[in-house]
This record gives structure tokens, C-alpha cells and sequence, in this order.
């Protein structure tokens, strides 16, 4: 399949996981969502290879990891290696949902190409004031 659609609401209903890769047949990269219900006490948890990439979609979570502690919100991003042990809560009152990513392997360069020759200045000026 090249491609596919879905929603969240789609992927399940209340607290928990939400099997995004399954669902859409990603191959390259885990990805999953999890709704956290207000007052979830979360698990602390590492992988043996796994970065995650975590982006909070909605309300507001407490993210401890490396003797730290911190409340990220709406829009926030927070990154952590595979072996480092981090657990995500929401001991707020309102629901949460986070998106995250997992993988391994590195980055690889930029090897985008523009369909269109027409959207190749266009491109190169998106997001330029």
C-alpha cells in the first residue's frame, strides 16, 4: 500500500494506545498515539534500541527523565534515547493525547524531490519572510 488515512477517533475509543503503524501499514518507523486519562500515573519504561520522539496533540503531560521533571503542553516536543528510562503522566484534570514516534538507524539526508519543477522556488521560499 502506498498510502493510507485514518483518524484517532478511528483507532480506538477512551484511554490507551492507539496502534497507528498497524493501522496504516508503516513500515519504517514505529509510530502510536496514547490517550491518558486525567490522573494517569504513567509507567517508567526504556527500549533496547528505540529513540522516541513524543508530541503532545492535546492537553498537557508531566514527563520525568533524567532526574528531571517536566510539564510539557499542547504542541510540545520532547526527545529521548532508547536506554534512558523516562515515564509520562497526566496527573492533570483534562484528558491527553500524545503522538510518538520510535526508531533507529540514523537520519537520512534530504532526498526530496519536487514533482512539479513549478514548486521547486516556491519551496525554497515556504516559510520565508
Amino acid at each position: 500500500m502506498s498510502h493510507a488515512f485514518s483518524s484517532l477517533d478511528e483507532l480506538g475509543d477512551g484511554p490507551g494506545f492507539r496502534k497507528v503503524r498497524q493501522a496504516l501499514g508503516v513500515t519504517a518507523f514505529g509510530v502510536n498515539a496514547v490517550v491518558y486519562p486525567p490522573g494517569h500515573d504513567g509507567f517508567e519504561h526504556y527500549h533496547d534500541l528505540q529513540d522516541e520522539l513524543y508530541f503532545v496533540h492535546r492537553g498537557r503531560v508531566r514527563v520525568e527523565v533524567g532526574g528531571e521533571t517536566h510539564e510539557v503542553g499542547e504542541g510540545g516536543i520532547f526527545h529521548v534515547e532508547s536506554t534512558t528510562p523516562r515515564k509520562v503522566s497526566n496527573p492533570f484534570d483534562d484528558e491527553a493525547v500524545l503522538f510518538i514516534v520510535g526508531g533507529k538507524g540514523g537520519y537520512v539526508e534530504r532526498d526530496g524531490h519536487m514533482v512539479d519543477p513549478a514548486d521547486i522556488e516556491r519551496r525554497a521560499q515556504f516559510g520565508k519572510s
